[in-house]
């Protein structure tokens, strides 16, 4: 009897009366299961690009010199303060006493020299490299002190050391980080199980406040379906990306639940191979916008969740600029354009698609939305781990779809090795401004004017800003409602009990 009580519920209905059950049965809970649609590839956050990295280590498992809150603010961690230098060049950063790494080790000024300089060298694996492109120097002061040296000025430096990619690593552990990942954070990795979950368990060794849970565990889930029937049965107690939009209205019904409609930092776009022919004409990627309909797209993919873009920025960002009407829905002149780059009865093209509803159901839609105006598009369902191979990396691909969840990061477009392969001197030259400029006004014009250049270019089908889709427990508390980054931060999260 004892398990079933554990397992289902504090009350149990016996010949239609309610017994209350009390004791060592119903002490506090201090476990917290969190459904996941897609693994990590691995469990490095400063060698993926991939966000369920992130959504299982940041804050987590591992640490940076600062942390982004729920709201976006930089906050300190294992930096616990800093000074800039009047011309904005030097950052100096005064280290937490007495933290150690999981194994035991000893964390000092030299991880921090170890851990930039590594993410900034000619052989760095990490997925945001330009995070520390600024930095020309890194130096310790002694064991608890590190003073970073900038070729210009960077707005959002403190910012930046603030991503899961920015992470401080022992130089003894990073090299097995991928399977078995050793940081300073309040949880410990204990084990994952693949294709299965990752669990983690305070480390009760932590420098800072202890969280209230004493385990946790990352279940894979990707299937919406199982997504639904795990969470009803309680196998999960959450899911903070629930992958089942249209099975919302049947959770915020059932008072065993909370549901959250929060905002997230993706942008939802129909990624373009600019260089891929014959994608690398401006009226065919015009044809394209002017085919696509994102209202459609929320309504049939996301069933209404999600906010409609015209360029690459998040909407609730102070400096967002409207820019849905550059290209309006109009398919009869998305036909005159394909007719004038060469293909008056359209073309065909592949789409790869990967698992994330999201992208999956709204290839569907678009598929069809750009057959109207002729171009005939080859569905290619793939798996996260091919994605991040044929797609990010080798840039095999047509179109694709895909939440591009890192924040603030309009700069991926001056990058001419990314995977969309754009390439604009003017666009650069904007963002260099950008780098260098602190005045929050004039930094906000800056963002406007890139965010212009992107949508007149139509570098890439602009669909929706992901909406975050938090269902969870009722008990649950301190889960996040936003995702300002790519994180799934349990340090503040407990059971009502």
């Amino acid at each position: 009897m004892k398990h079933i009580i554990q397992k289902y519920a504090k009350v149990l209905l016996i010949s239609g009366s309610v017994l209350i059950f009390s004791g060592s049965a119903f002490a506090g809970k201090t476990h917290l299961t969190m459904g996941m649609v897609l693994e990590p590839p691995h469990l490095d956050p400063t060698a993926g690009a991939a966000a369920a990295i992130d959504e299982v280590v940041y804050a987590n498992v591992f640490e940076g010199l600062t942390r982004i809150n729920q709201s976006a603010e930089v906050l300190p961690a294992l930096a616990e303060s800093w000074k800039i230098s009047a011309d904005g060049l030097t950052y100096t950063f005064n280290l937490r006493n007495g933290v150690k790494y999981h194994d035991g080790s000893a964390f000092n000024s030299a991880d921090v020299v170890f851990s930039l300089d590594r993410a900034r060298s000619e052989k760095s694996t990490n997925a945001q490299k330009t995070l520390f492109a600024a930095i020309t120097d890194v130096k310790a002061q002694g064991a608890n002190t590190v003073v970073v040296t900038l070729k210009t000025p960077t707005g959002n430096f403190l910012f930046n050391m603030g991503w899961g990619d920015a992470v401080i690593v022992d130089s003894a552990s990073a090299g097995s980080n991928k399977s078995k990942p050793v940081g300073t954070g309040p949880f410990a990795f204990k084990r994952w199980v693949k294709g299965d979950r990752i669990e983690l368990v305070q480390n009760t060794n932590y420098w800072g406040e202890k969280p209230a849970l004493k385990s946790a565990t990352f279940k894979i889930i990707p299937d919406p379906a199982a997504a639904v029937a795990a969470l009803m049965a309680g196998d999960v107690d959450a899911f903070a990306n629930f992958p089942a939009p249209e099975m919302a209205a049947q959770f915020q019904s059932d008072s065993r639940f909370t549901v959250k409609v929060g905002s997230t930092e993706g942008e939802t776009i129909l990624s373009t191979n600019n260089l891929q022919k014959p994608f690398d004409d401006l009226r065919v990627r015009q044809a394209i916008a002017h085919a696509l309909n994102s209202q459609e797209i929320i309504d049939g993919a996301m069933f209404g969740f999600g906010t409609p873009i015209g360029t690459h920025f998040a909407p609730h960002h102070a400096a967002y600029v409207d820019l849905r009407g550059t290209y309006p829905h109009d398919p009869e002149k998305a036909k005159q354009l394909l007719a004038e780059a060469g293909f008056p009865n359209g073309f065909k093209a592949t789409i790869k698609l990967p698992p994330p509803s999201y992208a999956r159901r709204g290839g569907e839609i678009v598929a069809a939305q750009l057959a109207k105006v002729g171009i005939k598009l080859e569905i290619i369902p793939v798996e996260w781990a091919q994605w991040l191979d044929q797609v990010f990396k080798n840039k095999d691909f047509d179109l694709t779809i895909v939440s591009h969840t890192e924040p603030m990061d309009i700069s991926i477009y001056t990058r001419p090795k990314y995977y969309f392969q754009y390439r604009n001197p003017g666009f650069n030259a904007v963002i260099e401004d950008l780098n260098v400029t602190a005045d929050p006004k004039k930094r906000y014009a800056l963002m406007g004017a890139a965010q212009a250049i992107l949508a007149k270019d139509a570098v890439n089908g602009f669909l929706f800003q992901l909406a975050k889709l938090g269902i969870w427990n009722k008990n649950v508390m301190g889960l996040w409602e936003n995702s300002p980054v790519q994180a799934n931060d349990l340090t503040g999260v407990s059971w009502n009990n």
